[in-house]
């Protein structure tokens, strides 16, 4: 009996000293909290988690589809953040045309065909940083968009301040020609009126802020460039602006199937002069045919219900030009 309590007192002596031992040591760690329970969409393996990831992936797609081929989804307003544009042809056209480039990412191990290689070598040329990642991480970057292995992102476009592009007009020694866009939503049409306007001579093209297509990747893809040497505004209240610019003494023109008279026939387009062109389906607002000083038609046969915003600008400053150039030459 003795021996046992000794053995006893042993026992205790040593437990004593060695305290993590004990319920006192690595039990009460255990017994510490470790924070509240993440919320079932922050834990990867839940089921809302990966129903939420997937609704995002989604959005993401139906947005790129919305902007035209080639363009990822990156949230915000359209036009205020770096886009994607994606696909070897379109990426192909984006570096001919010598849109402004941030990025170059070409897949790992793609096959290098003749555009591919073509991509290589105009971002050679051209400067761009050309960077090399894994198909998932390109999937990533693109929100999942068909990259057929390539994509670039352009930044953000920057633009003008419609006083300062009416400023510049005038300041160019030549009579003001602007294009103005009401109601205009497709990025491609505002893409092909930046266009016309860059091949005869238009200073600038000005759209609304509200409602309103936006120089996006579609956009800057559809001018083939020209968006660079063509400034685009964009103004809080497109009448209010048309009001500044006429008491500024140029003319405001409107598009309208309904017009008076043909375009044609509209005098006085040689002189300082802002084209208005409307939406295929609704054609110009209401405030901005009131504030129009002349309503013109392009004449077409008939059946033909109305032409959209990019070849109705196209016709009407190609007659401009010609105006213009006959003027020049009396």
């Amino acid at each position: 009996m003795a021996g046992n309590s000794k053995r006893r007192g042993a026992i205790r002596q040593r437990s004593s000293g060695n305290p993590t031992a004990g319920s006192g040591g690595r039990v009460r760690r255990g017994l510490e909290g470790k924070g509240p329970t993440p919320r079932a969409v922050d834990r990867p393996y839940h089921k809302a988690h990966k129903r939420m990831q997937a609704q995002k992936r989604a959005a993401s797609t139906a947005d790129a589809r919305r902007g035209g081929s080639g363009r990822a989804g990156t949230g915000g307003r359209a036009g205020d953040k770096p886009e994607w544009i994606v696909g070897r042809n379109p990426v192909v056209e984006t570096l001919r045309s010598g849109v402004p480039v941030k990025t170059v990412q070409i897949a790992e191990r793609i096959d290098r065909d003749d555009r591919v290689r073509e991509i290589l070598r105009l971002a050679a040329e051209t400067g761009a940083p050309l960077l090399e990642v894994t198909r998932l991480e390109l999937d990533r970057l693109t929100s999942g968009a068909v990259h057929q292995g390539v994509a670039v992102q352009v930044p953000p476009y920057e633009y003008a301040d419609p006083d300062q592009l009416l400023q510049d007009a005038i300041d160019s020694g030549e009579p003001p020609l602007l294009v103005a866009l009401d109601g205009v939503t497709d990025p491609r049409n505002l893409g092909a009126v930046v266009r016309s306007a860059a091949a005869f001579g238009a200073h600038g093209v000005v759209v609304p802020e509200r409602r309103s297509a936006a120089m996006t990747a579609a956009a800057w893809k559809t001018s083939a460039g020209a968006a660079v040497r063509v400034p685009v505004a964009r103004a809080v209240n497109l009448n209010r602006t048309l009001k500044a610019y006429q008491k500024a003494g140029l003319r405001i023109v409107g598009l309208a199937a309904e017009g008076e008279g043909d375009l044609a026939e509209v005098a006085d387009l040689d002189g300082p002069l802002v084209l208005v062109a409307g939406s295929e389906g609704k054609g110009l607002s209401r405030l901005v045919r009131e504030t129009a000083d002349d309503l013109a038609r392009i004449p077409m046969h008939s059946g033909t219900e109305s032409l959209n915003a990019g070849v109705a600008a196209g016709i009407a400053l190609y007659e401009v030009a010609q105006q213009r150039a006959r003027s020049a030459a009396e």
